[in-house]
């Protein structure tokens, strides 16, 4: 069993951006002290809804203010990110780090950092498999390329990686092409938060085979009139703040009720009531590693306290109560 923190680096009304980042350092190093296993961080350009532009320079800063814990990308964009260069900073990280560092990386979408870091639409559509290949390839000392998206001479990767990445790889759900992709490439899934239980069994099931997947949920110790307060404010600034890149439309989910839904499917109440709904999950999707957003109660003093009540209330009896998962690797 492995339990961490997500950490989306949210920016809720009337909140600046630096503070939310020191914010999200100190929520890691209390993660720490809490006994959670790691700390993960997610990556957004040109929006509220999260502040961190580069989730593996944030990585690379806990890092080194912490010594125990694992820390995480979740998700390194590869639609706007040069593989080689993410194999490089891993390989450098990985090193210094003694191994505390893991890369989740997706897809990302549509949005208008494709235009704005010269990547382009094509390269989000297509490129997915190509980009993710070169970055395997790149982690194992010596890469080329010769594909559409990518074509170069052989070069040597320095620092020399000394193992392989640990990578988990984001998918929107069981019809997604990044479950087929993962599979075939043994690489286990990150299951996003809005999937309920039995759409991550479903994704689960077509991955076809056992693995080490990892699945995000919000966790909130507490009254939830906490999350139905703050919640709503920060989805709409940061949902409406993606602009795509083509003109389609963006996310269409009203706050209010996408709100309700989180809280519904999500550990969210009394310290006995996240412990059931954590344990009921675990047996549903046959997914042992969990990411618990914390930060939903819109304050740094209620994520702090959030993290201490679920190292304090929550992870000692999941830890007491959760043999291995059948399935999960």
């Amino acid at each position: 069993m492995r339990f961490g923190v997500f950490l989306v680096s949210g920016r809720f009304p009337g909140q600046a951006d630096a503070d939310v980042l020191r914010r999200s350092v100190r929520a890691a190093e209390l993660a720490e002290a809490a006994g959670f296993d790691d700390v993960w961080f997610a990556e957004h350009h040109f929006m509220p809804y999260g502040v961190c532009p580069s989730a593996i320079t944030l990585a690379a800063h806990v890092l080194g203010r912490t010594s125990r814990i694992g820390v995480g990308t979740a998700v390194s964009v590869l639609s706007t990110t040069h593989p080689v260069a993410l194999a490089e900073q891993w390989a450098m990280l990985d090193a210094v780090s003694g191994g505390r560092l893991r890369l989740g990386v997706g897809r990302g979408g549509p949005w208008q950092d494709l235009e704005v870091f010269g990547t382009g639409l094509d390269r989000f559509e297509t490129g997915f498999e190509e980009t993710l290949d070169v970055f395997l390839r790149a982690t194992t000392g010596r890469v080329g390329a010769r594909g559409r998206h990518f074509a170069f001479r052989e070069v040597p990767v320095v620092p020399e990686p000394e193992r392989r990445p640990d990578v988990v790889v984001a998918c929107g759900g069981p019809a997604s092409d990044a479950v087929r992709l993962a599979a075939e490439r043994n690489l286990p899934l990150l299951l996003g938060l809005h999937a309920d239980d039995h759409e991550k069994a479903e994704t689960v099931a077509a991955y076809g085979k056992p693995a080490n997947h990892v699945s995000t949920v919000l966790c909130q110790v507490g009254d939830a009139e906490v999350v139905r307060k703050a919640l709503p404010g920060w989805l709409a600034d940061g949902l409406g703040a993606h602009v795509t890149v083509d003109g389609r439309p963006g996310p269409g989910r009203d706050p209010g009720e996408y709100t309700e839904r989180l809280c519904a499917i999500h550990p969210v109440g009394d310290a006995a009531h996240c412990v059931r709904t954590l344990e009921t999950s675990l047996r549903r999707t046959g997914v042992s590693h969990v990411l618990m957003l914390v930060e939903a109660s819109g304050t740094p003093e209620g994520t702090f306290e959030n993290i201490a009540r679920i190292g304090a209330e929550v992870l000692p009896a999941l830890r007491a109560s959760s043999p291995a998962v059948p399935g999960s690797g």
